[in-house]
């Protein structure tokens, strides 16, 4: 490398490749200066000056741009010892204190990324008698360097696997590099690059090398050009490739269990991210109460190593009882029944009890603990009875099938029968029965499940069956439906959310499905500014499900108060419909402001929206509290 353009040995300082160190360390821990030049001067004494006695060696006074004045008058040794009396130190110790000073500028300065400072350095005795001599210190930092070129290599085994053309090797090569935080044309400051390497080094050990350090490390400054090299070598260590389940904790259920949970080849890298998918698969499976996921980093069994699973049983049944109320259903109580293993069996049961003013129904669920390839299979049942202004629909569906349960990707296939009776409050009555088989899928891509703020959400579903009701000829049938929910910063603390949701039921004219398998719209999480159910085709003299739905919404949000960051304001457009056909369908718009609140005791919404179709206001609501 050739760096003859520098100023010479005295402008060039080389901080040439030392175990993972660097020798920009006085100071390292100081705070950053604001900006490359005194945009802004003041005056800062110590205390020293503060204390008008006979007894003091020096006064101190810095001229320098306000972030700098803090790290000098914090670490300048002249300021430290600037209180300690005459009898103390000596003149000719004060004189070589005062006379050091301009160096130890420099010397803190480039902490901070500044080479090039002219200190002023003026002295001058007391003003009067019995008062301290003065120094003032005058300090332009001068511009800021920046890093100029950064290498990164590796030595070890990652070296090894990425020369052989290893995959895994060679993308986590390309992720230390592209995910370096100190890139070039970056300002330098030696906290920033002290963080850039611990950064670096956690993104190597999260990628499967546990043991790695810095080989070395070094910061080449270029004085006359005010730039930054930066080098780096890691000594990547032994990759950690999964071979043994060391499982702790468990008294009531199957080692097996947890191994199916763990989906884990042997071979396999030991990445962060496969410690903590399996860490959320064992909480999500509702099995555990306590769950701590570690790798054994004895480099002696890298190639074979061991993870160990530390588990606390959840209790084997528990009930959990619950109130609430939504402007949708009303008042409502629920109990809860979970039994997590099932005479003795690796089977779990949920039954839940749900009463409200509007809606009372029962579900039930027999599952298997989790098998090989995250499967579970279950059969289940629901009884469901829900009022509207305009009718009462009972359902009653069984249904079997299998899930697979991964973190970001949810699937059920099932088969399904069903069967509806629908009465209008003309006291018309229909039924329908269908038995189908249908598929469902989840996809998440969220920062985070409970309170996302970006990402998306993706619900697919798709069906096909035969159907017979009242008054209608048998025949096949089927059903697609889709509902996208988008999260995004906008950036000022708002938030954005918008949502898409259309499904559509293929049949033959004279057909029927059942009620449950068509939609309506209105309400919570449809259009707001009309009732739960509301709209929909009228059938029968009163509004009831259609084959075709499509709704959409939009919505803000940001933080009301800074001293409560969990209560948010929201404005949003809501529009859509339901119909027997999208060439039916009339979408109706609804629009609002609400509040919105994750309490202690429970997620709660208040919205308030004006409905133009009806030409009125109204208020939409629900909380819930389990014990």
């Amino acid at each position: 490398m050739n760096l003859q353009r520098a100023a010479g040995p005295a402008a060039l300082l080389a901080l040439l490749l030392c175990s993972g160190c660097t020798l920009l360390t006085p100071g390292s821990g100081a705070p950053a200066a604001e900006s490359a030049a005194p945009a802004r001067t003041g005056v800062v004494r110590s205390a020293a000056d503060e204390q008008q006695t006979s007894t003091l060696g020096v006064s101190v006074e810095i001229v320098a741009p306000p972030p700098l004045q803090a790290l000098l008058e914090r670490h300048l040794d002249l300021v430290r010892l600037g209180a300690m009396t005459r009898v103390d130190i000596d003149d000719t110790e004060w004189s070589r204190l005062i006379d050091a000073t301009p160096a130890q500028v420099a010397e803190l300065l480039q902490t901070e990324g500044f080479f090039k400072p002219q200190v002023t350095l003026g002295r001058a005795p007391g003003r009067a008698a019995g008062q301290p001599d003065i120094v003032r210190l005058e300090v332009d930092p001068g511009p800021r360097a920046r890093v100029s070129r950064v290498t990164i290599e590796a030595q070890g085994d990652l070296e090894r696997e990425a020369a052989a053309g290893e995959a895994h090797a060679l993308a986590t090569l390309e992720a230390l590099r592209r995910k370096w935080q100190l890139p070039a044309g970056q300002a330098f400051r030696n906290p920033d690059w002290n963080s850039a390497k611990s950064a670096a080094l956690g993104e190597l050990r999260a990628a499967g090398y546990a043991n790695a350090t810095w080989a070395g490390s070094g910061a080449e400054i270029d004085v006359a050009n005010n730039e930054v090299r930066l080098f780096l070598v890691a000594e990547s260590g032994p990759l950690f490739r999964f071979g043994e389940l060391q499982i702790e904790g468990l008294v009531a259920h199957d080692a097996q269990t947890v191994a199916h949970l763990a989906d884990m080849p042997r071979g396999v890298p030991v990445t962060e991210t496969l410690l903590l998918d399996f860490q959320e698969r064992l909480i999500k499976s509702g099995l555990f109460e306590g769950v701590n996921v570690v790798l054994d980093p004895d480099p002696s069994r890298a190639a074979d190593a061991r993870i160990v699973a530390r588990l606390r049983e959840a209790p084997l049944q528990v009930y959990t009882f619950g109130v609430g109320i939504s402007s949708n259903n009303g008042p409502r109580v629920s109990v809860e029944h979970a039994y997590r293993r099932v005479f003795g069996w690796a089977a779990s049961a949920q039954n839940k009890i749900e009463w409200a003013e509007l809606r009372q129904a029962w579900d039930g669920e027999l599952s298997s603990h989790t098998e090989a390839g995250l499967h579970r299979n279950l059969i289940g049942a629901a009884i469901e009875n829900q009022e509207s202004d305009s009718d009462t629909v009972l359902s009653v569906r069984v249904r079997a099938g299998r899930t697979n349960d991964r973190q970001r990707l949810e699937r059920l296939n099932f088969v399904e029968i069903e069967r509806s009776v629908r009465t209008t409050v003309e006291d018309v009555r229909t039924e329908a029965l269908a038995i189908s088989l249908n598929s469902h899928a989840v996809l998440r891509r969220l920062d985070n499940v409970i309170l996302p703020t970006r990402g998306f959400t993706l619900s697919l579903q798709g069906g096909v069956g035969r159907s017979d009701g009242t008054d209608a000829s048998p025949g096949i049938f089927g059903r697609a439906y889709g509902r996208l929910t988008v999260y995004q910063p906008l950036g000022g603390s708002w938030y954005g959310q918008a949502r898409l949701e259309a499904g559509e039921i293929f049949l033959r004219e004279g057909m029927v499905v059942p009620e449950s398998q068509k939609w309506r719209a209105g309400g919570d999480d449809s259009v707001r500014g009309y009732d739960y159910r509301s709209l929909g085709p009228v059938v029968g003299g009163g509004v009831g499900g259609g084959t075709s739905v499509l709704t959409a919404s939009i919505e803000v949000a940001r933080p009301i108060l800074n001293s409560m960051p969990s209560l948010w304001g929201a404005l949003f457009v809501d529009a859509g419909n339901a119909a027997n056909g999208f060439d039916e369908l009339e979408p109706f718009l609804g629009a609002g402001a609400g509040l919105r609140w994750r309490s202690p005791v429970g997620p709660l919404r208040l919205d308030l929206a004006w409905g133009q179709e009806l030409q009125d206001w109204r208020l939409h609501f629900s909380v819930g509290i389990a014990f």
